[in-house]
């Protein structure tokens, strides 16, 4: 057993011999590199490594947490005595404590296929990085560079409760972009690609990347601003992803025990169009974010949080899952110095049957949206206002670049109006293919 494993250990041991009636500790240890490169010049340069564990201790329905970066074993004492001072003074929480242990085996970490023991040279970064902006300035009409960028990191997480649990898992990711201008002065457009992945044979080729990055900077040049009106909506998959964003947001254990999610009073309702179902996956094999077990130490479940259009299942950790009467599906996540609360893993949208192209042929007059900006959306009322740019469409074709409008609906009329196509990705946490919606206020000129 290594020496950090130890440490965890042993700080469950002692908070336990202090007087806790219960513990849990995490340990995440990182190790990252990145690189970034301006116009075929080195820019910057970093690598960072980092190691911090997390002590929550209870006393009967009393808790604190607390964190350090001091891993020495003679530090133990001090951070278990801090702990349980702070718990003894804090207010009663008649919701908190660990879960009871799940009944499931824990998958191993290795089938998840998460670690990838490549690491490429500070040197041959730089030199992808500069290819991935090389590839973008070649493309015609862009003009200037704001950087091509290369990173990597591993990431490790151990931990332990007074439960008996005890896991540890460890990830890697290899990322390159690119971000240009296209035009002079002040005509000048910004577009950007980038890609993430687990193992770095899977990376996109930096060529494709850059060039993909340089098209479409030179695609927004001449851009207007549309006529403000109700029309129909194309969302680009790299924005569609938003859209699943606020989904989740609304399905949050936490808002729907406060009672400040427009969605909570909608479980089993039919909120979507009935062919559309909505997965968070936390098994997926080389999964940003996959993993083998959540940070109460449970088996996360894989959870339909919309079923065939209606709402199924909200994203629980133990305590939210408590408020609500519920039991906990295993999808808390924590950092080391505050309490677990629920989220998502990978998140998608299972595919449609049509194709982008088939999706918006019938569309005599539309907007085809690339790129968000700012938000202005209440999870309380579900009001949703957010300024884009992307292209007109016109008799099922894009068509000229526009920008500087905002596109305005409700989350719930925008659900009920959701079409899907059949380019789903996984490119990124959240995933979806392009999306339709047959209404939405557009405010341009």
């Amino acid at each position: 057993m290594t020496q950090n494993q130890n440490f965890i250990k042993d700080l469950i041991h002692q908070a336990k011999k202090a007087g806790a009636t219960a513990a849990d500790a995490v340990m995440l240890a990182s190790t990252s590199v990145g690189v970034q490169v301006r116009n075929g010049q080195s820019e910057e340069l970093e690598r960072s490594e980092t190691k911090t564990v997390g002590l929550r201790v209870f006393i009967d329905k009393r808790s604190a947490t607390i964190s350090t970066t001091d891993l020495h074993k003679d530090n133990i004492e001090k951070l278990v005595e801090q702990a349980i001072s702070m718990a003894k003074i804090l207010p009663e929480d008649p919701f908190s404590g660990l879960p009871e242990p799940s009944s499931k085996a824990c998958i191993d970490p290795k089938e998840l296929d998460l670690y990838d023991a490549s690491e490429r040279s500070t040197q041959e970064m730089l030199e992808q990085a500069k290819q991935t902006e090389a590839a973008a300035l070649a493309v015609q009409g862009v003009s200037n560079s704001m950087g091509g960028s290369c990173g990597y990191s591993k990431n490790e997480m151990i931990l332990a409760n007074s439960n008996d649990f005890f896991g540890t898992y460890a990830r890697t990711s290899h990322s390159l972009s690119a971000c240009v201008l296209a035009g002079t002065g002040t005509d000048m457009q910004r577009d950007y690609d980038y890609h993430s992945t687990v193992h770095l044979k899977d990376l996109e080729d930096a060529d494709a990347i850059g060039r993909s990055a340089g098209e479409k900077a030179v695609a927004k040049l001449n851009p207007k601003k549309p006529n403000t009106g109700i029309l129909p909506v194309i969302f680009d998959p790299r924005v569609a992803n938003s859209i699943l964003g606020h989904l989740a947001g609304a399905l949050n254990g936490y808002a729907i025990a406060r009672g400040t999610s427009f969605l909570k009073n909608d479980m089993g309702n039919l909120i979507f169009p009935a062919d559309i179902t909505i997965i968070d996956q936390p098994y997926l094999i080389k999964g940003l974010a996959s993993r083998p077990f959540d940070v109460e130490g449970l088996y996360p479940e894989e959870l339909k949080l919309v079923d065939q259009g209606k709402i199924a299942n909200w994203l629980l950790d133990s305590r939210t899952a408590s408020q609500l009467g519920l039991v906990s599906n295993g999808h808390a996540t924590r950092g080391p110095s505050s309490p677990p609360s629920p989220t998502t893993t990978n998140l998608y949208v299972m595919a449609g049957t049509q194709t982008p192209t088939e999706l918006m042929a019938d569309i005599k007059e539309g907007i085809y949206i690339t790129e968000m900006i700012g938000s202005s959306v209440n999870m309380v009322t579900g009001d949703y206002s957010r300024g884009a740019s992307g292209f007109m469409i016109r008799n099922g074709q894009l068509a000229e670049p526009v920008m500087e409008f905002t596109l305005a609906s409700t989350l719930k009329e925008m659900f009920s109006q959701l079409h899907i196509a059949n380019d789903l990705k996984f490119r990124y946490n959240t995933n979806s293919p392009t999306l339709r919606i047959d209404a939405m206020s557009v405010a341009g000129n």
